[in-house]
């Protein structure tokens, strides 16, 4: 069995299964100690009088009971797994006739102080940790307190193990919730980022539409004399402008306010707004870079595919929509990866900043696509049919044999955040993850206001 098969299959072990393979394996060493081996003149371990007998295998049978109950209960009761273990390891090692508790018999509450502490608040894990070496110390106290002798070394050996598995186990659950904090800060980041984005495109946006206003207000003032005909088609064209404006503008501002008041009560949004787990490969998999709008996105690996700072250069206006989407499908294609757009339904005039939106959307799933999925072409589907909203997707087929290695980057992996946000402030759905038969898909739907309708 190779590294990458068996992985998974370790990875399906519970912490209590762990916890009984080490206490069956505890049993077994102490049973190798005290036999005589090939090779051996005699036995490392002189068998006791007791284990011999029917009541010291009565009571290796009852400590082997009591661990393996207490393996069952440590992920759901884990101060009474403990407990078990401990009470198994007391019982375990009386038949043995030993001065301490041997390190095999506390193998297995050694696995169970580190699962304690890593999975469990402090005060448990120090309760644990506590009523661990209590029990080794108990042990010693009760044969002294009898006249029997003490093995000292034997139990400070012992309680050294439960402590370094213990401080294990804190520093693991310690590097998760650092690593947690940093997640949700770079999320946090992206987030922000993204939102100055929008910030950004809508003060471009209301800039255009000043301008035109600007200009339609020029032409209709010189022609309102001879041609009053003109003179309301500009007037026309000033108020369509403005309105567009205003609702855009309305939308946006609406949005933000919302999802601030929402932060400040420290409540979640929608499944469309949430922060949910990354996936794996694909156009928004944990590759996935979040690129702020001074840094171009595909700079090392595509430097010729379209990112929001190189309208220019690629031939996009501005503003781009989704009348660019060929224009983005060609400049893929120079970064080797086909796209294939499909049109579905008959396309309608779009507002500014649902037009834009869509297009970023696509935009930043495909430059993913080129990234860190290893796949040699996409599918993007933008669907018109429902009169209420824009439907989008993104998706691809997974890595190309031979390309897995050429396009893995080292994306932080939080483009789906940004990608989210963006959604959630147009009160949309978002939803990212592998397809059933492969690669990955990237969809979102786009509320449309009333009066937009198919042209």
């Amino acid at each position: 069995m190779s590294a990458a098969q068996a992985a998974p299959f370790l990875r399906k072990i519970t912490p209590g299964g762990w916890t009984a393979l080490a206490w069956l394996a505890g049993l077994l060493f102490t049973a190798l100690l005290r036999v005589r081996l090939p090779g051996q003149e005699k036995a490392e371990v002189l068998a006791g009088v007791v284990i011999l007998r029917w009541d010291g295998l009565t009571m290796l049978a009852l400590a082997t009971l009591l661990a393996l109950r207490g393996s069952v209960l440590l992920t759901r009761r884990p101060g009474a797994a403990l407990r078990h273990l401990l009470g198994a390891a007391v019982v375990g090692s009386l038949p043995l006739g030993v001065t301490a508790i041997p390190l095999a018999q506390y193998l297995a509450v050694d696995m169970a102080l580190y699962t304690i502490a890593v999975t469990r608040p402090h005060h448990e894990s120090d309760r644990a940790v506590f009523l661990g070496l209590g029990t080794v110390v108990g042990y010693l106290a009760v044969r002294l307190a009898c006249g029997w002798n003490v093995g000292t070394t034997t139990a400070l050996t012992v309680g050294l193990t439960a402590a370094v598995a213990w401080l294990l186990g804190r520093a693991q659950r310690q590097t998760r919730e650092h690593a947690e904090q940093t997640r949700l800060r770079i999320a946090e980041q992206a987030v922000t980022a993204e939102r100055l984005r929008i910030a950004r495109e809508m003060h471009d946006t209301v800039a255009h539409s000043i301008g035109i206003v600007a200009l339609q207000a020029g032409a209709a003032r010189r022609v309102i004399d001879n041609r009053p005909d003109q003179a309301r088609e500009a007037l026309a064209a000033i108020e369509n402008a403005s309105r567009e404006t205003l609702a855009g503008l309305r939308r946006m501002l609406g949005a933000l306010r919302t999802a601030d008041e929402d932060g400040g009560r420290g409540e979640g949004g929608d499944g469309a707004t949430k922060q949910g787990p990354l996936g794996a490969g694909g156009p928004a998999g944990p590759g996935t870079d979040s690129v702020p709008p001074e840094t171009p996105a595909l700079s090392e690996t595509a430097p010729h595919l379209i990112t929001p700072t190189s309208s220019k250069a690629s031939g996009l206006p501005e503003m781009p929509g989704l009348a660019a989407l060929d224009r983005l499908a060609e400049t893929t294609a120079a970064a080797g990866v086909r796209v294939a757009v499909r049109w579905i339904g008959a396309p309608r005039p779009l507002p500014p900043d649902i037009d834009l939106s869509a297009f970023r959307l696509v935009q930043e799933s495909v430059t993913n696509v080129v990234r860190h999925s290893g796949a040699d072409r996409c599918t993007v589907t933008v669907d018109h049919r429902d009169p209420e909203a824009l439907a989008l997707a993104v998706e691809d087929l997974g890595p190309t044999p031979g390309r897995e290695r050429e396009r893995s980057g080292g994306g932080s992996g939080y483009g789906l955040p940004g990608m989210r946000e963006r959604v959630g402030l147009l009160h949309g759905d978002f939803t990212a993850g592998p397809r059933p038969d492969g690669g990955f898909r990237v969809t979102a739907r786009l509320p449309l206001p009333t009066g937009v309708t198919p042209a």
